[in-house]
């Protein structure tokens, strides 16, 4: 419980002085005190994802399967379903690495 309340305590020291330096100069906004800058702490956290853990944009448990799920339906598909599947998703996603799935090639081509 020591360790939490510290930490909370530093966040939200940091959150302070760094509100401190820069939004009052850049957009002239006031500057925060540290219980502002813990209720500010509080606020983005809940607004972002909670306090579940893992919480935010993007992780916890619920990620990992999606993650993994996708990952072994990438594995049982045949070449053809992959690059039809390429060509309709490859647009709109990130790209896609040669084939993560694919068994590596232990030969090494440098001599």
């Amino acid at each position: 419980m020591f360790f939490g309340a510290f930490f909370l305590v530093a966040a939200s020291f940091a959150t302070m002085l760094l509100w401190n330096a820069l939004m009052p100069a850049i957009f002239g906004l006031p500057a925060l005190g540290l219980g502002q800058s813990l209720g500010l702490l509080v606020l983005s956290r809940l607004l972002t994802g909670g306090f579940r853990p893992g919480g935010g944009w993007g992780g916890g448990p619920r990620h990992h399967y999606w993650k993994q799920k996708m990952a072994d339906r990438w594995a049982n598909m045949t070449p053809e379903e992959r690059e039809h599947w390429k060509g309709h998703w490859g647009g709109r996603c990130r790209k896609f690495p040669e084939d993560v799935h694919a068994p590596k090639d232990t030969q090494n081509d440098f001599v």
